[in-house]
């Protein structure tokens, strides 16, 4: 049996240590791990192998809370965005498979910082859904999971603005982060992203990432919300800063 080589000792820790960091954010405000693995990862790994790998982490750790999501959920208005996420995602992973990785990296660093933008400027949907906008905004989320496993913030932005209780709303956001999941990980296994040292990775980063995300639920408590969040901002906006190809004669 042939076992998948590894990166570098270095890198390895880099990646459990940027994991750990995202897991926390997750924890402690509910978003943000994407956006501060993905830029900082690939630096150490390369986009391919860095959204690869949080896919797993991600399917895997969400595993537990799609029962009570699945109750809970509008499975019409999930059914909807993922129709679009069927649609983005496979585009997005062409992106992926064919683009420069140093411009990729570039791009996606460009990315945070819309989403960080988006995320922090507090504009929300304010409108009730409606099937040709949440296809859209699908696709939209579907195209950046595709691409760099980022597609959350169109979708949080899209869901939390209007007159939905906030448990069915969590609920969506769950169930459709799944479907979305199970669509990426489909399209990374036919584009041959997802192989076999992406997946063996991805069960090193696992139970550092878990741990993060417990860490951080369990300091949730000792500030408040928005405290949280504007670290988490000002995490995202340095992970954005890190990840810029700029540096990569410093490593």
């Amino acid at each position: 049996m042939i076992i998948p080589e590894l990166p570098p000792l270095p890198l390895l820790v880099a990646t459990l240590a940027v994991a750990l960091t995202a897991g926390l954010a997750r924890g402690f405000s509910g978003f943000g791990s994407a956006l501060i693995f993905i830029p900082l990862a690939s630096a150490a790994l390369g986009p391919q192998m860095a959204a690869a790998t949080l896919v797993v982490v991600d399917n895997v750790t969400t595993l537990p809370l799609l029962p009570a999501a699945w109750r809970r959920a509008n499975r019409k208005d999930v059914g909807a965005l993922a129709a679009g996420a069927l649609v983005g995602t496979p585009i997005g992973t062409w992106l992926l498979l064919r683009m420069d990785p140093v411009a990729l990296r570039w791009g996606m660093c460009v990315l945070v910082v819309a989403m960080l933008v988006l995320l922090a400027s507090g504009w929300r949907f304010r409108g009730k859904p409606a099937l040709p906008l949440s296809l859209g905004v699908g696709l939209t989320s579907g195209f950046c999971s595709g691409a760099s496993q980022m597609g959350g913030p169109p979708v949080v932005a899209y869901w939390l603005g209007g007159t939905t209780p906030m448990v069915e709303v969590r609920a969506n956001i769950v169930l459709y982060f799944a479907a979305s999941g199970l669509i990426s990980t489909t399209a990374y296994l036919l584009g041959g992203v997802l192989d076999s040292r992406a997946v063996i990775l991805a069960g090193m980063v696992l139970p550092v990432y878990a741990l993060g995300v417990w860490g951080g639920a369990r300091l949730f408590g000792l500030a408040s919300e928005a405290s949280f969040r504007r670290a988490c901002f000002m995490l995202i906006a340095l992970a954005a800063l890190l990840g810029l190809p700029l540096w990569d004669h410093l490593r």
